[in-house]
């Protein structure tokens, strides 16, 4: 069944200023089957894709206009995108990058996500947003000032920004090994903790707060929501197992 106007997608919105519409999605109002169940946005998982084009769409009706996706490389790279860059098969990635930027009211930019940071960006005054996917590679490699400095290059002021840094695997959940913990931390020290269970561990979300107020961000909200621990979000490392096999969800981005 097509759901015409989005109503049945869950969106954890955020408040990211006037004449912005922000927010996370969950499982909540898809049409993907299990494992994948409900509303998988990802295209390279190995779900069907007529359901993963109809959860597409359901978003893009959900916040009103076309969905950017990228193909997402763990990288820093920003694209630029307008509504003539989007593809016509809703499947197809605008581009390969792991942050998006727009001034654009006809676009949305979305990150894809199971356990990485997506990290939503606004100067409302400028006109101007962006997103990111920020995994441990993209933390140390620099998305989220790489993202930053996209917007400010679109007449963007860091202290007007407004960001989210979005559900993702806790520090808590997040057992890496120590030489992987030690090599992270000596470059994003925030990112430094331990799990649960007393072994180290890397809190990226903490990492990714830390770069934004150190670039200059003022305004941080930061979800607390864990996709180790919280059934309603995808998670690949709740999956391993199963060889990671899950869907994704998404942070989403648009001016209106």
């Amino acid at each position: 069944m097509t759901d015409r106007d989005g109503a049945g997608i869950h969106l954890d919105e955020v408040d990211l200023g006037p004449g912005v519409v922000a927010g996370f999605t969950d499982r909540r109002g898809g049409a993907s089957r299990a494992p994948f169940d409900g509303l998988d946005l990802g295209a390279h998982v190995g779900d069907d894709p007529d359901a993963v084009a109809e959860n597409r769409r359901r978003l893009a009706a959900r916040v009103g206009c076309r969905v950017a996706f990228v193909d997402q490389v763990h990288g820093a790279d920003v694209l630029a995108v307008g509504p003539g860059d989007l593809p016509d098969d809703v499947l197809a990635p605008a581009g390969t990058a792991d942050a998006l930027v727009t001034t654009s009211r006809d676009v949305a930019l979305a990150v894809l996500v199971a356990d990485c940071v997506p990290v939503l960006l606004a100067d409302a005054d400028a006109g101007v947003v962006a997103a990111a996917h920020a995994g441990r590679r993209g933390l140390v490699e620099g998305v989220v000032g790489a993202a930053l400095d996209a917007l400010v290059a679109r007449g963007g002021d860091v202290r007007r920004v407004r960001a989210a840094v979005g559900p993702a695997v806790a520090g808590v959940s997040y057992e890496v090994p120590a030489a992987l913990h030690d090599e992270v931390v000596a470059l994003v020290p925030a990112a430094a903790a331990r799990t649960a269970w007393g072994t180290p561990a890397l809190d990226l979300p903490a990492g990714v707060e830390a770069q934004l107020r150190a670039a200059g961000v003022r305004e941080v909200v930061r979800s607390v929501r864990d996709t180790w621990l919280d059934g309603s979000l995808f998670s690949y490392r709740r999956n391993a197992a199963d060889g990671g096999r899950t869907g994704r969800f998404a942070g989403v981005v648009r001016l209106v």
